[in-house]
């Protein structure tokens, strides 16, 4: 069977970094989109490779800089465990002979943490489509700074009392639930909010929204 979205239609995506706090913030991202599913996590190499044969997902999403038997070997590893997986890399460094080895040895994509949301999602699905994905760094590619996040009264009434949920920790189907609307749409929402704001998670997305509060 070739690898691809699930019968629900979501492309099931495992992450493997050693950051706890990004790979959780880029999963929590990950959710946020629509046809897209966070199967597993892994904080190693040697992980990653278990749980690839474990989950048997579509794409990995595979960090470089981690302790262990090296990207090299994890990405074989994951793909001995997986086959039909497509791994798309992901690190902080632009090391053009690493990638080239990494593209090599199989990988499908190549991304610089610092590529924004909608950069991810759109190689993430290119990976889907068959396609070649790279994207370095903004220093690497000469691209002009970021934009700053946008103030929280550029919210709607709607979107800040979202954000009143998200702060009681409510998942997005207790939101749509306590809403009257789809989760789907809370999705929707949710991607306004973190653009408006810049916001790289939900708890950074609430601290941005009430930055009176401690959470």
């Amino acid at each position: 069977m070739s690898a691809g979205p699930d019968d629900s239609g979501d492309i099931r995506v495992l992450a493997v970094d050693d950051h706890r706090l990004l790979r959780e913030a880029l999963c929590e991202l990950l959710e946020m989109y629509d046809g897209l599913t966070v199967v597993a996590q892994a904080d190693d190499g040697p992980s990653g490779v278990r749980l690839a044969g474990l989950h048997r997902p579509d794409l990995v999403l595979l960090d470089v800089e981690m302790p262990g038997p090296g990207p090299l070997a994890n990405l074989r590893g994951i793909r001995q465990a997986a086959p039909e997986a497509r791994v798309v890399i992901l690190t902080m460094h632009d090391n053009r002979q690493l990638i080239d080895s990494l593209l090599s040895a199989g990988a499908v994509g190549y991304l610089h943490k610092e590529v924004d949301r909608e950069v991810l999602v759109s190689a993430i699905r290119s990976a889907m489509a068959g396609g070649t994905t790279m994207f370095l760094s903004r220093k690497a590619s000469g691209a002009g700074p970021e934009r700053g996040p946008a103030p929280a009264d550029t919210l709607t009434l709607r979107e800040r009392e979202l954000m009143e949920l998200v702060a009681q920790s409510m998942s997005n189907r207790q939101i749509g639930s306590r809403l009257g609307i789809t989760e789907g749409t809370v999705k929707r929402h949710l991607r306004n909010i973190f653009d408006k704001l810049g916001a790289t998670s939900r708890l950074d997305a609430v601290n941005r929204t009430f930055p009176s509060r401690r959470y």
